[in-house]
C-alpha cells in the first residue's frame, strides 16, 4: 500500500511539473512595461499620401501577371515600423526609404490611426501587435513599440511551443481567419514582430436574392467563368484617364469597399503603373455625385507570401543580410548579428451578400547569424480589375488586391 502510495505521489509532482512548464513558456512581460500616453501634438503633418504610396508600391513589386494577389499594406507597414525602431544607421535609412517616411512619423501616424479607428457592431477593424524575443533586449525599444502600437510584449525560449503560442496569437487576433502564420521556428531565430488585422463589415445596403444574378466573368487570359454577381445602384462615381470605379459603402460609411476597373485596351498592371500616392488619395477623396449601376463577383480569396525578395528589390537589402544588417537598436545577442531572416504575409477576404470579412498577419523574424443624379453610369466587374477597403476618413488602402481569375 505505502510502494502505491509513493508511485501515485510521483506521478502526481511528475503532472504539476509537466504542467508548470507548459504554462511557464512563455511570459508576458506588459506587466511591467505600461505603455505612456504619446503627445499627439507632437506628431508631423498628415502622412496619408506617403502611405497610400507605399501602399502601391508595395503592391507593384508583389503582384505577378495574370495572377489574384491580396496585401495589406497597413499590416505591412506596422510589422515594419516596430521593427525599424530597433534599426540604426544605413539599415534605418533603407528602411525609412521604402517605408516612405521617418520612424518618427511612422510611430505617430500608426498610432494616430490605430487610435481613431471607427468601431460600430455592424463594422468593424481592429489591429493587433506582438513582439516576441529569447535574448535581452533594449527595454527602450520595447517601450516605443508598447507606447505607440500597444505592443504585447513576450519573452519565450523559441521551441516549438512557442511556435504554438504565435500561431494561437494569430488565430485569436484574426477572428480566426488566418489560422497560423509560422510552420516552424529557426533554431537561429531570436524575435519575431507581428501584426494581425481583422475587418468584418456589414454592407450599408444588403443584396437581397434578387439582386444576385448568375454572369459571366472572363479573366486575363479570355477565360470565361460562370460566378455569381451582386447588382446594385451606388451614388459615389469613381473614374480617372485610365479607369471607372465606384465606391459601396459599410455600415456608417466610415469604411468602403472600392473596384476600379480599367478601360478597355488597359491591363491592370497597366493601370497600377499610372497611380502614385497623390493620385490615387486624390481621386479616393473625390468621387462623383452620380448614379452607378454596379455589380460585384462574389469572392473568396487567400494569399501567402514571403516578402524578403520583395522588400530587398524596394531598396532595403542591408536589412536582410546576416554580416551588415544593424539593428544594434534592439540590444546585443553574443552569439551573432541581429537581422531579418523572413518577412511573412498572409491575408483573407470574402466579399458576399450581407458584407465583408477579411484579415492579414504580418509577421517579421529576426534571426542571428450633392449634384443631381441625372447622369448614369456603369461598371461592370466582370474582367480582371483593382480592388481596395479603405477608411473614409484617411481615404487610405488598408486592403488591396486584384481579381484576375474567379477559379483560382
Amino acid at each position: 500500500m505505502e510502494k502505491m502510495k509513493t508511485i501515485l505521489s510521483l506521478i502526481l509532482i511528475c503532472a504539476i511539473l509537466t504542467l508548470s512548464a507548459c504554462t511557464t513558456q512563455e511570459k508576458n512581460l506588459m506587466e511591467d512595461i505600461k505603455p505612456n500616453q504619446v503627445n499627439v501634438s507632437a506628431a508631423p503633418l498628415s502622412q496619408d499620401e506617403a502611405v497610400a504610396d507605399f501602399a502601391l508600391r508595395l503592391f507593384r513589386a508583389s503582384a505577378k501577371s495574370g495572377e489574384n494577389t491580396l496585401l495589406s499594406p497597413l499590416s505591412v507597414l506596422c510589422a515594419l515600423a516596430m521593427t525599424a525602431n530597433g534599426a540604426e544607421n544605413g539599415t534605418l535609412e533603407e528602411m525609412e526609404a521604402v517605408l516612405g517616411m521617418s520612424v518618427e512619423a511612422l510611430n505617430f501616424y500608426l498610432h494616430s490611426y490605430m487610435s481613431n479607428l471607427p468601431q460600430e457592431e455592424a463594422c468593424k477593424l481592429s489591429l493587433a501587435n506582438s513582439v516576441w524575443f529569447s535574448f535581452t533586449v533594449n527595454e527602450e525599444f520595447l517601450q516605443t513599440n508598447a507606447d505607440y502600437y500597444g505592443a504585447d510584449i513576450y519573452q519565450a525560449p523559441f521551441n516549438e511551443e512557442t511556435c504554438d503560442q504565435i500561431n494561437n496569437w494569430v488565430r485569436e487576433k484574426t477572428d480566426g481567419m488566418i489560422p497560423s502564420i509560422l510552420e516552424q521556428l529557426s533554431p537561429d531565430a531570436v524575435m519575431c514582430l507581428i501584426n494581425a488585422l481583422a475587418f468584418d463589415a456589414e454592407w450599408d445596403d444588403i443584396y437581397e436574392e434578387h439582386e444576385v444574378r448568375e454572369g459571366i466573368f472572363t479573366a486575363e487570359d479570355g477565360t470565361e467563368q460562370e460566378v455569381d454577381f451582386m447588382h446594385s445602384t451606388e451614388y459615389s462615381y469613381l473614374e480617372d484617364e485610365n479607369a471607372t470605379g465606384f465606391l459601396k459603402y459599410y455600415k456608417g460609411s466610415k469604411y468602403a469597399f472600392v473596384a476600379l476597373l480599367p478601360k478597355e485596351g488597359v491591363s491592370v498592371s497597366e493601370y497600377l503603373e499610372t497611380l502614385d500616392g497623390k493620385t490615387l488619395h486624390d481621386l479616393l477623396s473625390k468621387p462623383q455625385n452620380a448614379r452607378v449601376f454596379a455589380s460585384i463577383p462574389k469572392f473568396e480569396s487567400e494569399y501567402s507570401v514571403q516578402m524578403n525578395d520583395i522588400l530587398k528589390e524596394m531598396g532595403m537589402p542591408t536589412a536582410f543580410d546576416a554580416y551588415n544588417a544593424d539593428f544594434s537598436g534592439l540590444g546585443s545577442f553574443v552569439d551573432g548579428n541581429i537581422y531579418i531572416s523572413q518577412v511573412l504575409h498572409k491575408t483573407y477576404i470574402s466579399v458576399a451578400e450581407k458584407g465583408t470579412k477579411a484579415g492579414a498577419v504580418t509577421s517579421v523574424i529576426m534571426d542571428a547569424g450633392g449634384a443631381l443624379l441625372n447622369e448614369f453610369k456603369a461598371v461592370d466587374l466582370n474582367r480582371p480589375f483593382v480592388y481596395m477597403l479603405i477608411d473614409c476618413e484617411n481615404n487610405v488602402p488598408f486592403f488591396i488586391g486584384t481579381m484576375m481569375d474567379m477559379e483560382s
